[in-house]
């Protein structure tokens, strides 16, 4: 084709990135016919959004793509301990393809640098264009969306990653489904000091040492909630408590971001911008399901969920993956009106014992409105 460079499609085996070094993996070289046309002038950075808002049609429970993604839940009807979400979970090879598939439709044929010609049925790329561009086999490739091929080196990640534009989340999930290694809480060693009286372990919500209760009490002119990697809501100060839901009022089940948004009617009048926080947080669940994949708990969570909103379906169907940072929140006060604050998540590692945990906490502008909004509230509070 005219101004474009032939490639036959996958030769090499698992390793076989073409100038990348890559170590030999477990196929024998596989060669296939034909060519993938490739673009001159393609460009190298991503246009893709990290955490793109728009999700696919459909539910988790009846259409095919969610199925392929692994939606929780689906197909039974889950018991209160979370073991029949947990055989999704556990099951790293069918979350890598489903993964897999789902940054593969959302990459288009001419960002990749691919001649789309006009019988394309599929979104975004074909197993094969992707499986050229990346330098290794198709027939390598389509084992590990199938879920039959287990733990493909970093070098081969890498350059899927490069193809599939992923940005440093969607990388780090995509490490965590391809390894399968379980995380838990971190164990204790002898070389840490023990847990001083009153600090109680992470698994359980609700249970925070003195430490950081006094960091937050410290703070009593910002809203400030500390959440864990199932989304409980597991301390809290005073405005913190009054901007997530009145956390302080609810039952220990009850107070789960998660549960919140999706269970809870009063969610959609507190946050104006409801859809956009839903999707976040089911990205955030879907990498801590990525990361934790032993967890009932989490499994359990994710069960009920879908079971109970179409809505969460929906989302997860989507496999996005998400990690809080920085940005913009919205709420909706029932007196106030529209607040609209700045936030900042904070990762805290968990000692001995303890899973990993966030510290989210809100600001507003100096001589801003929403400034003089949280004064009020913190007075009233």
């Amino acid at each position: 084709m005219p101004g474009g460079r032939q490639f036959a499609l996958g030769q090499g085996g698992e390793g076989s990135v073409e100038g990348a070094g890559l170590g030999v993996g477990e196929d024998e070289e596989n060669v296939l016919h034909g060519h993938v046309s490739v673009l001159p002038g393609r460009g190298g950075a991503s246009q893709n959004p990290p955490f793109p808002l728009t999700g696919g049609p459909g539910t988790a429970g009846t259409t095919p793509a969610a199925r392929r993604a692994g939606a929780p839940g689906h197909g039974h009807r889950q018991g209160s301990d979370g073991r029949e979400a947990m055989d999704v979970m556990d099951d790293s090879g069918v979350e890598l393809g489903g993964f897999l598939r789902s940054r593969r439709a959302r990459v288009s044929p001419q960002s990749a640098g691919v001649r789309a010609g006009s019988r394309r049925r599929v979104p975004g790329l074909r197993r094969e264009e992707l499986a050229q561009l990346a330098g290794i086999s198709v027939d390598y490739y389509v084992r590990l969306e199938q879920g039959r091929a287990r733990q493909p080196s970093g070098e081969v990640l890498d350059a899927l990653a490069r193809v599939l534009e992923l940005c440093e989340t969607e990388r780090e999930h995509l490490g965590s489904l391809a390894s399968g290694r379980r995380r838990g809480p971190h164990r204790t060693d002898a070389h840490c000091p023990p847990r001083a009286p009153g600090d109680a372990a992470g698994d359980d919500p609700g249970t925070v040492g003195p430490g950081l209760r006094r960091v937050l009490d410290g703070m009593a002119g910002l809203p400030a909630v500390i959440t864990g990697h199932r989304q409980d809501v597991l301390a809290w100060n005073t405005l913190g408590s009054l901007l997530f839901g009145d956390v302080a009022g609810r039952g220990p089940k009850d107070r789960n971001h998660a549960r919140y948004l999706f269970l809870a009617g009063a969610s959609r009048e507190l946050f104006p911008d409801w859809e956009r926080r839903a999707r976040e947080t089911v990205a955030v669940l879907r990498l801590s399901a990525g990361q934790y994949p032993g967890d009932a708990l989490l499994a359990g969570l994710l069960a009920e969920l879908a079971e109970r909103s179409a809505d969460f379906r929906r989302m997860w169907a989507a496999a996005d993956v998400f990690r809080c940072g920085s940005g913009e929140r919205r709420y909706r006060h029932r007196e106030l009106g529209e607040l609209v604050l700045g936030y900042q998540a904070f990762q805290l590692p968990g000692g001995p014992g303890e899973y990993d945990r966030a510290m989210h906490v809100l600001t507003a502008e100096e001589g801003s409105a929403a400034q003089q909004a949280l004064r009020v509230l913190a007075a009233a509070g």
